[in-house]
């Protein structure tokens, strides 16, 4: 693969094995209790409603094509809908910092799985010792970096863009584009890899990218005519792609 000057990557089925469950009753009844510690008295299955109605609603109201939610606004919403005399006398600190608190409770406690697949910090300082490496993720900022903090990835990254700062998802060519014009490098020259063929593939090719699929077991294999520039199904694979010889003897 000829003239590649950058990579770029999705993180969630691409690089991180990531398992969350949402509707587990656990989730929604660990939010309601720590609710009752800011004075909020709303019970799980109103914590489960609310939360749900609010992130289509956020959808239903913008005009993107692939629309965003933000978590944060939705508990923020939350929060001031239901305040009490007693939530309004916290100290000003605490409740401006309680929606993206309750993002990340609801996230943490949702999450099962959170693991890189095997080769991927091998590949990557390979890769970052010769190209420059960004990240392009339908995510919430809430928790988006955090989550690559804690698989040990942050650093290895610049730009980060998160489609939740953004108000839209993959495959919208401007979350490449923004990524793209922060490397300073044309898309003909920049490599995009991800797992699904629709908000990755596509989306990456639309923006003038060439394009791998890793076949990870999430995510589209096939979308239309979208035909990737390169399938892999494990990430040394990339190595070899790019004509590069690791410089360790083996890859775990």
């Amino acid at each position: 693969m000829d003239d590649i000057r950058a990579i770029v990557f999705d993180v969630n089925g691409t690089l991180v094995d990531i398992l969350t469950d949402e509707h587990d009753e656990a989730v929604h009844r660990a939010v309601g209790h720590l609710l009752t510690y800011q004075g909020i008295d709303v019970r799980r299955g109103r914590v489960r409603d609310l939360y749900h109605a609010y992130l289509d609603q956020q959808r239903a109201a913008s005009g993107e094509e692939h629309p965003e939610f933000d978590a944060v606004a939705i508990w923020a919403r939350i929060v001031d809908e239901h305040a009490t005399d007693y939530t309004r006398s916290l100290p000003a600190g605490k409740r401006a910092q309680l929606p993206l608190l309750l993002a990340e409770t609801y996230r943490g406690v949702s999450r099962r799985r959170l693991r890189l697949y095997p080769g991927v910090r091998e590949v990557l300082d390979e890769l970052a010792a010769r190209f420059p490496l960004a990240v392009v993720t339908d995510a919430q900022s809430a928790w988006a970096r955090a989550e690559l903090q804690h698989v040990g990835l942050l650093e290895l990254f610049d730009p980060i863009v998160v489609s939740g700062d953004h108000g839209f998802r993959k495959p919208d060519g401007r979350l490449f584009r923004l990524a793209l014009a922060e490397l300073e490098v044309a898309p003909e020259h920049a490599l995009y890899v991800g797992n699904d063929m629709y908000r990755d593939v596509h989306g990456a090719q639309s923006a003038g990218m060439r394009a791998v699929l890793l076949r990870s077991g999430q995510g589209r294999d096939t979308w239309g005519d979208t035909v990737p520039d390169h399938v892999i199904d494990d990430h040394r694979e990339l190595l070899d792609l790019l004509g590069l010889a690791p410089s360790r003897t083996t890859l775990c």
